[in-house]
């Protein structure tokens, strides 16, 4: 999978999963079987199976600064104990760091890790679990957690905490900062509350050119057309609609590079305005 350019910025998207994953009409209770209807043209076959499953990857970002080598987001892992999706626990797989090898760097070489929040699919492979215990897979790097998102997940103490959150605090390697916090003039978070209470997009800039990961912002390229659907694992959903909306109007119409955590394959584009919503325009 070639990189993208942005700037001097180098950019692969790392792959674990591409698969279907819930029926539209559970994901979104706004959306109706008309909704479904009209937009099946363009969401089928990528994002849209015919009997209405969105497909989404789980996937991270490997992101090469002039500075700096970025893992943000870390899928699902292997051998976690989360049950709460089909195929999710105790998995056993290369592909994820086959994929991240793949990129020409090793776990090892990785200086920073960013999570846009701390759900079980955005975090698992901040740890790997070897002999008997939970250790950081990145052994060098640190790990920048929001503040908020690590309070509300070390409050809700799950297996998610515990086995990808926890390990890196305890081994000295996590940093809790605001979420407006930034690394440097190429790297740096901006709030993006409503899925999660600490939910932040990572933004790049280099050479006059911009980026964001929008992590969960936004699940589907039909939430461009519909802002206001909010899906049900959104933590407040008129929250994440109004944030949804400024992150949308804020990147459109402007060449900004979106890199979004789930929409399918290439998952990257450009916002436009469309009447009174949006559009994705896809990079090859």
């Amino acid at each position: 999978m070639n990189p993208y350019r942005l700037g001097d910025i180098e950019i692969h998207r790392v792959v674990e999963t591409e698969d279907p994953f819930l029926p539209l009409l559970e994901i979104f209770s706004d959306a109706t079987p008309e909704d479904v209807e009209a937009n099946r043209h363009w969401l089928e076959p990528k994002a849209l199976t015919p009997d209405g499953v969105i497909i989404i990857p789980v996937q991270s970002y490997l992101v090469r600064t002039s500075r700096h080598t970025i893992v943000i987001d870390t899928c699902v892992g292997n051998h976690k104990s989360y049950d709460g999706m089909p195929g999710w626990k105790d998995r056993r797989q290369t592909t994820w760091m086959d994929n991240l090898r793949a990129t020409g760097m090793s776990p090892d070489e990785i200086d920073y890790v960013f999570c846009s929040h701390l759900h079980v699919d955005h975090c698992g492979w901040n740890t790997s679990y070897q002999n008997g215990r939970w250790v950081p897979t990145f052994p060098n790097a640190k790990y920048v957690f929001s503040r908020p998102e690590y309070e509300s997940s070390e409050r809700s103490n799950s297996s998610v905490f515990q086995e990808n959150v926890l390990p890196i605090m305890e081994a000295d390697q996590g940093v809790l900062v605001d979420m407006d916090y930034q690394l440097d003039d190429e790297v740096w978070l901006k709030p993006t509350p409503g899925h999660t209470k600490g939910h932040v997009a990572i933004n790049l800039a280099s050479q006059g050119q911009r980026g964001a990961m929008c992590g969960d912002l936004i699940h589907s390229p039909i939430q461009c057309l519909h802002p206001e659907w909010s899906p049900r694992f959104d933590r407040d959903p008129d929250l994440a609609r109004q944030t949804r909306r400024k992150f949308l109007e804020s990147h459109a119409d402007n060449g900004d590079l979106v890199m979004t955590a789930h929409f399918p394959s290439p998952s990257i584009g450009h916002v436009v305005s469309r009447d009174e919503a949006f559009w994705f325009d896809y990079v090859p």
